[in-house]
């Protein structure tokens, strides 16, 4: 149950001030860190942190082309592949605009704890609460007449394979420290 989870926060949180927020949140929950740094994101590593699947683009494609359709419009694209690797593009894009902090969180359930704590990765359908949904309000329509990604503050890990992956990419093993914290006697011993 012991897990790490990778939460970035992105350069529109930083811009705003909100990294010493959203990490007094984390560690409120009893989430510790165990790596930080704040780096301004290389193409490399962009394009490595979003990894656009097939099985991704498909699905990202039915669920948008199903919303275009309910609201009587053609979606732009004609396969999930094309329109997979332009909304790839717009996040690696939106990623490397500017600085990011990268943190390192460990503890019981950590991956589910930094996806319930960040909130829906669209801000409009988060819940008050969440990161998203106390400090940000874009869309997914907003963003696409803009023809550009969400502006959503915060990456948080989706699984523990995701986790596992999106560490090693951020940090070096050297980057990442073990001590004790004294919930730690409570929940790890």
């Amino acid at each position: 149950m012991l897990q790490r989870t990778l939460i970035i926060v992105k350069h529109d949180g930083v811009l705003r001030g909100l990294a010493g927020e959203i990490l007094k949140r984390f560690e409120n929950t009893g989430l510790k860190i165990i790596g930080m740094k704040m780096v301004w994101p290389s193409e490399k590593v962009s394009k490595e942190h979003y990894i656009a699947t097939e099985e991704w683009a498909n699905a990202l494609f039915a669920k948008t082309k199903a919303a275009f359709e309910s609201q009587g419009k053609a979606l732009p694209f004609k396969t999930a592949k094309s329109y997979g690797d332009y909304i790839q593009k717009l996040n690696t894009d939106y990623l490397k605009e500017g600085p990011v902090v990268a943190i390192v969180f460990e503890g019981t359930h950590a991956v589910e704890l930094g996806r319930k704590l960040a909130g829906s990765t669209e801000p409009r359908q988060a819940p008050p609460g969440t990161i998203r949904g106390d400090f940000m309000h874009d869309s997914y329509a907003v963003a696409n007449a803009k023809e550009r990604s969400v502006r959503n503050l915060i990456h948080a890990s989706g699984t523990v394979e995701e986790a596992n992956r999106e560490i090693s990419l951020w940090f070096e093993k050297n980057e990442l420290h073990k001590y004790a914290k004294e919930l730690d006697k409570h929940h790890y011993l």
